[in-house]
């Protein structure tokens, strides 16, 4: 997954992976150690039995095999690459690099959704309140993520089938949190009286899973390729992937123009680093970048710009369905004050009440906070070391407070944790920093949705939009439906495409009418 605001969402919010393989299995190993080499080996016309045999004597040891694409995954000598490049037999060799795991709401009034439900605010962003998912049912999304927790009350109506990759366990579960929140936001039931609902939210589209990540949360190139291959040969419309990585692939590259050639869309995340650094696969033409806006309609923070980012999909503070039992809702109360604070993704369910103390940024053990609350300050490390310092400092809870005004929700990144912890805006923590010694409430219960950040949230709303929208002109390429959706999304900041925008806001009504009106082509 991909991390959130430079921090992470969901279970390890960043994403990995990235292309498919068609022949031998693909398992999760461990990592190459740092004296070995795992690389993609692409071999010239002719050239793959030299080239292996190249590789053979270079000792390496064939991992998968690509024949889609003339090539193979090794492991070998990280000494012997360089040789490697050079044997007349071979294309290219690149690494099999990682890729990673790259929330408000209204009650539903009744129409079109039925009540007792909350209606998360990208789905009428997103324009989906104006367009019913009658026709869903003749298309396919593929979800390739963490997995899904089959079994959710928000979910388990739906039409689903899966596939699982080997090491990462069953389809159906989902360790990482991550694939069963990006479901949710596809395709959460319209339950009177439970939960959220989705983009498609009458159980008429049809999902397939493809699970790469495990509970480590990331997986390699090749894994993402087979995986890619597998929701083509599954039937999809659409390929949803809320991950990504820093480093380009051709074999990857190949996979997903072949994929689009086939009349495939597929869709990723443009990246939670808030940089203009390139993440893959959502770099490649063939692939549609998703940047990531908050509620206001504004770029987050965290969301990577580049040219190559198309179209923007709400991903700050998007409540979604989560494993059964392990999202979390979180209160703080200190002194007399009542805060709202976020939720910390892996925080155990509990109640904790103890004075308050400044922990600084919770970068060292500090035997003074023993019995107390810790109060941490947001940056330099992860959250998961913030709180596992506090508990080893004998803290009972913790609060972290953003080093930014506003607020945000976290993930400890599948860290075991024994302490409740929650977040807070840089506004509450002004205050907070006010009431040290103070009693501070910290109470987290467990529930089954949960609010994340990223580009990792957004994608999922652009994939939905793709695919209700195609399901009224099921005629219409997937290049049209790509075609139509960034001439109909709304535009915002620089007039035009624009580099962290792309060309603005998803529209599913606009979208419908621009092709109801125009045709296709239009």
């Amino acid at each position: 997954m991909f991390q959130s605001t430079k921090s992470t969402i969901a279970a390890a919010v960043t994403v990995l992976i990235a292309t498919a393989a068609t022949s031998s299995a693909v398992h999760a190993a461990p990592a190459a150690t740092d004296d070995t080499a795992r690389v993609i080996v692409g071999f010239k016309a002719g050239g793959k039995q030299n080239g292996k045999a190249a590789i053979a004597a270079a000792k390496g040891n064939v991992k998968v095999d690509m024949d889609d694409i003339n090539a193979t995954v090794a492991e070998m000598p990280a000494s012997a690459v360089k040789d490697l490049r050079n044997n007349p037999n071979i294309e290219f060799v690149e690494n099999d690099s990682k890729r990673y795991l790259t929330s408000l709401t209204t009650p539903s009034t009744g129409a079109p959704y039925k009540t007792g439900q909350q209606v998360p605010y990208g789905i009428t962003m997103v324009q989906a309140d104006q367009l019913p998912d009658t026709y869903a049912s003749n298309r396919t999304v593929c979800i390739i993520d963490s997995g899904i927790n089959l079994a959710h009350e928000d979910l388990s109506g739906n039409h689903v089938t899966g596939q699982t990759n080997p090491g990462t366990g069953d389809w159906f579960t989902d360790e990482n949190h991550h694939g069963t929140h990006v479901a949710g936001t596809i395709a959460a039931l319209n339950n009177a009286g439970k939960g959220v609902v989705g983009v498609n939210a009458n159980g008429q589209l049809n999902l397939h899973i493809i699970k790469v990540f495990g509970a480590d949360g990331w997986a390699y190139t090749s894994t993402l390729i087979a995986a890619a291959n597998k929701c083509g040969a599954a039937g999809a419309n659409v390929i949803s992937m809320s991950l990504g990585g820093g480093e380009r692939s051709i074999a990857e590259e190949r996979v997903f123009d072949g994929l689009a050639k086939r009349g495939v869309l597929s869709i990723a995340a443009a990246g939670n680093d808030g940089d203009n650094t390139q993440s893959y696969p959502a770099g490649y033409t063939s692939v549609m970048s998703v940047a990531a806006l908050d509620e206001n309609k504004k770029i987050a923070d965290f969301s990577q710009f580049t040219d190559k980012v198309e179209i923007a999909g709400p991903g700050v503070g998007v409540l979604s369905t989560v494993p059964m039992g392990s999202g979390r809702e979180s209160a703080l109360k200190v002194g007399s004050t009542t805060y709202a604070p976020g939720g910390m993704d892996g925080s155990p369910a509990a109640s904790v009440t103890a004075p308050l103390a400044d922990f600084g940024i919770g970068d060292a053990t500090n035997a003074a906070m023993a019995g107390k609350v810790c109060l941490i300050k947001r940056g330099s490390i992860a959250f998961s070391v913030k709180v596992a310092n506090c508990q080893a400092s004998g803290g009972v809870g913790a609060v972290v407070y953003n080093n930014a005004p506003e607020g945000f929700a976290g993930t400890l990144g599948g860290a075991a944790s024994a302490i409740p912890s929650v977040t807070a805006s840089g506004v509450e923590g002004a205050t907070l920093v006010t009431q040290l010694g103070q009693a501070a409430n910290v109470n987290v219960t467990a529930t089954n949705y949960a609010y994340f950040n990223g580009t990792s949230m957004a994608t999922p709303h652009v994939s939905a939009v793709a695919a209700l929208v195609w399901s009224y002109f099921p005629k219409c390429t997937a290049a049209q439906i790509r075609s139509t959706l960034d001439k109909s999304a709304l535009d915002l900041g620089a007039p035009g495409r624009d580099p962290y925008y792309g060309y603005g806001l998803v529209q599913a009504k606009a979208a419908y009418d621009r092709i109801r009106t125009g045709g296709c082509n239009n």
